[in-house]
């Protein structure tokens, strides 16, 4: 193989919803990896239908990628703004 040309491949422990562990290798820099989402809780596996909460699957989003509602309340003022200055020019 050429040098510098493939990713580190080292060894991480993958840590499941249910509790367990195991280690396996990967190009991932980090040591662990948390899953949230395995064959325990996952519908195709236990043939459950789950009801998600949309709501928190957006501030779950917000959170991990450090966006705040001031940010999203700018975006909405602007349609607005943009709505208004629509229904001005139509009249």
């Amino acid at each position: 193989m050429k040098k510098d040309l493939h990713p580190e491949y080292s060894f991480t422990t993958i840590k499941l919803s249910d509790g367990s562990e195991f280690v396996t290798r990967t190009t991932m820099d980090a040591e662990e990896y948390a899953s949230e989402i395995d064959s325990t809780n996952h519908p195709f596996y236990t043939g459950k239908r789950q009801y998600v909460d949309t709501a928190g699957r957006v501030e779950k989003f917000r959170q991990r990628y450090g966006l705040t509602k001031d940010t999203d309340e700018s975006d909405e003022d602007t349609d607005a703004d943009t709505e208004a200055s629509a229904e001005t020019d139509n009249t």
